[in-house]
């Protein structure tokens, strides 16, 4: 049956304190909404409305950038979940098939998760299916007041009688239905409550007055956390990493001190790869097998193939590829660039919009200078070169196979296939000179003081 998934995306997040909207702050480097966006890339969702409201234009570039097809409406003024969900009501006209209500602020609702809820409310021939979650501490939520697998009435907690209190299976938010009921049942949405809002909790009530009936099922509590405040994104950025940590252990990969590595919601790391301490991965980063990251490591935008060795203190940059059994040393810093199978880039040094080939080694402290103040050009160094330590490659400039550079040169021209270059200026000693400044300097450093 076909799906549509309805992202809410309307609200600013005051208690955020933030002019950016809350669905664009971002856990494990990827905006919330993103997260919530995922869900439909897993259920190979066919049609995805984005509801945006404050700062609808970042919020509608933001879906745009996850899900290029997704279609973005707005809700204005925001006046209830009802209301939001109405605002896609154009957007879903004409669609046959299952419609899902997600929340941009909403990230940890696992694909599985949903698909339970779509088989329940289609098995038990129900109009509308919610998810609910058991806690020891209900508190606020409101109550799914159950009758064996239906749902009888959703009760705020403000207008629940003791009994109802009691009950500990709470309301998510989340809700599946058939799309064209989901827009008639919101549609018979009143607003006579203190706020003056449209709360689509209310179908339920408007379902049984019509003799269609309501499910609900339970999904682990840690699923529906939500996210409004900045100690919220805090936590939820500490218990996406607690998952991901465990995943990425269970799946072969070592962390050594796993609570001092911080994964990003995208990254891949390979089998018997070993991850030391503080080691952060930023969004975009795939790793092969058997590879090493030395401590202290900052990763973005970038691929490492099976056996390399990264770091210690390494920083890999958006666009660096490192090939098999390559190693980038200590300080060392690769944006934009491919480093060939078995090359090495020991230490202290900046490869910037760079090919080096196969095998071959970068001395201590060299720069390829690649920007010149208004363009990026590229180095090009070939297989089994040799670079000495000290050395400036002025870009655009190619290095031939087999090439060798002195020390401390600055090369400016192409250097030939196994060819020597030297850069540098001829030494000049001047016998006692040195002695004879230091006093001089001594001399007028005394007077002013």
């Amino acid at each position: 049956m076909a799906l549509a998934l309805i992202i809410l995306a309307a609200g600013l997040g005051t208690r955020m304190n933030s002019t950016r909207p809350k669905v664009l702050h971002r856990l494990a480097g990827a905006p919330l909404l993103h997260h919530a966006m995922d869900a439909a890339r897993a259920l190979q969702a066919d049609r995805v409305v984005v509801v945006a409201g404050h700062g609808a234009d970042a919020v509608e570039a933001a879906a745009r950038a996850h899900t290029p097809d997704a279609i973005t409406v707005r809700q204005e003024p925001q006046l209830g979940t009802a209301h939001a969900v109405l605002a896609a009501r154009a957007a879903l006209a004409g669609f046959d098939g299952d419609a899902v209500v997600l929340y941009g602020d909403t990230p940890f609702i696992r694909p599985e998760t949903l698909r339970a809820m779509l088989a329940a409310r289609r098995a038990g021939a129900h109009a509308v299916a919610f998810l609910g979650f058991e806690t020891a501490e209900p508190g606020r939520y409101g109550r799914l007041i159950m009758a064996g697998d239906r749902l009888i009435r959703i009760v705020e907690a403000k207008d629940a009688t003791p009994a109802e209190l009691a009950v500990t299976f709470c309301n998510s938010g989340v809700v599946a239905a058939d799309a064209a009921t989901l827009m008639t049942l919101a549609a018979s949405v009143g607003n006579d409550n203190a706020a003056g809002e449209y709360y689509l909790t209310d179908i339920v009530a408007i379902a049984a007055a019509r003799g269609q009936s309501a499910t609900a099922i339970a999904c682990d509590a840690a699923e529906t956390v939500g996210v409004d405040s900045r100690a919220g994104l805090a936590r939820a950025e500490a218990a996406f990493q607690a998952r991901a940590r465990a995943d990425a252990m269970a799946a072969g990969v070592t962390l050594i001190a796993p609570e001092t590595v911080f994964l990003a919601h995208d990254t891949a790391i390979g089998r018997d790869s070993v991850i030391g301490p503080h080691v952060v991965f930023g969004p975009g980063v795939s790793l092969g097998e058997d590879v090493e990251i030395r401590p202290f490591c900052h990763l973005e935008g970038c691929t490492i193939e099976s056996g390399a060795r990264i770091g210690p203190h390494a920083r890999l940059r958006p666009g660096a590829a490192i090939a098999t059994g390559a190693r980038i040393g200590n300080f060392v810093e690769v944006k934009a660039s491919r480093v060939g199978a078995g090359a090495a880039v020991g230490h202290l040094s900046y490869v910037g919009d760079s090919d080096i080939g196969a095998g071959s080694n970068i001395g201590a402290g060299t720069v390829t200078c690649n920007y010149d103040g208004f363009a990026k050009h590229r180095t090009e160094i070939g297989a089994d070169v040799f670079v000495g330590s000290g050395s400036m490659l002025v870009a655009p400039v190619r290095l031939g196979k087999g090439a060798m550079i002195a020390a401390g040169s600055t090369i400016t021209d192409e250097v030939p296939d196994d060819a020597l270059a030297f850069g540098r200026a001829r030494q000049t000693n001047r016998p006692g000179l040195a002695a004879r400044l230091r006093a001089r300097l001594r001399a007028a450093a005394g007077r002013r003081d």
